[in-house]
C-alpha cells in the first residue's frame, strides 16, 4: 500500500496533468486553488470559481477541505466562507476517492442536484424550496456578478483561514464579505 505522501502526490498530478487549471500555494502538493467551471444545463453554467484546497497530512484516509473562494449563491455553500457542504466529503469520505472525482464528480453533482434540506446558507435553501424560479434567477445574477475569470483571480483568502473554510460557525445574510471590496 502506498504512503499519504505518495498518494498525495499522485492524486495531485494527476489534476496537474488535467484540463483544469491548478495554482500550488508555496509548491506544496497540500495547498493549491483549482479553477472550476459551474457545469452546464445548470444556473451555475459560466461561472468561474476559484477554489481552495488543502490536503491533510492523513489524505486520503481524511477528507480534503473544499472552499469556494468567490461568491456562490447555494443551499449547500456558505456564502461568506464558502465552506461546502457535502456529504461525500465530509462524512462518507473514502479513500477510492480522489482529486479528480472532487471536481469531476462531486462538485458538478452538488451544483446541479443542491440539498436545501441540510442548508449553510439558509436564505439559498428557502427561495429554492418556495421559489424555484427566484432561486434560478438569484443563482444566475451571482454567477453574472461574482462568478467572472476576473473574480476568481481576484478571489483571495486574506479574511478567511484555513480553519474558517471547514467550520459551520456563523454568517449572515446581510453581510458582504471583506474580502469581496477589494
Amino acid at each position: 500500500m502506498s504512503t499519504p505522501r505518495r498518494r498525495i502526490e499522485t492524486d495531485v498530478m494527476k489534476l496537474l496533468m488535467s484540463d483544469y487549471e491548478v495554482n500550488l500555494v508555496n509548491n506544496s502538493m497540500q495547498e493549491f486553488y483549482v479553477r472550476f467551471h459551474g457545469p452546464e444545463d445548470t444556473p451555475f453554467a459560466g461561472g468561474v470559481w476559484k477554489v481552495h484546497v488543502e490536503l491533510p497530512d492523513q489524505y486520503p484516509f481524511k477528507s480534503p477541505s473544499i472552499g469556494f473562494m468567490n461568491k456562490i449563491f447555494h443551499p449547500n455553500i456558505d456564502e461568506l466562507s464558502g465552506s461546502v457542504c457535502l456529504d461525500v466529503i465530509n462524512q462518507t469520505w473514502s479513500p477510492m476517492f480522489d482529486m479528480i472525482n472532487i471536481f469531476e464528480v462531486f462538485l458538478p453533482q452538488l451544483l446541479r442536484y443542491p440539498n436545501p434540506t441540510d442548508p449553510l446558507n439558509g436564505e439559498a435553501a428557502a427561495l429554492l424550496m418556495r421559489e424555484p424560479h427566484t432561486y434560478e434567477g438569484k443563482v444566475k445574477d451571482y454567477v453574472s456578478r461574482f462568478a467572472t475569470k476576473e473574480a476568481a483571480d481576484a478571489a483571495t483568502d486574506e479574511s478567511s483561514s484555513s480553519d474558517e473554510a471547514s467550520s459551520v460557525d456563523s454568517y449572515s445574510d446581510d453581510e458582504e464579505s471583506p474580502d469581496m471590496e477589494s
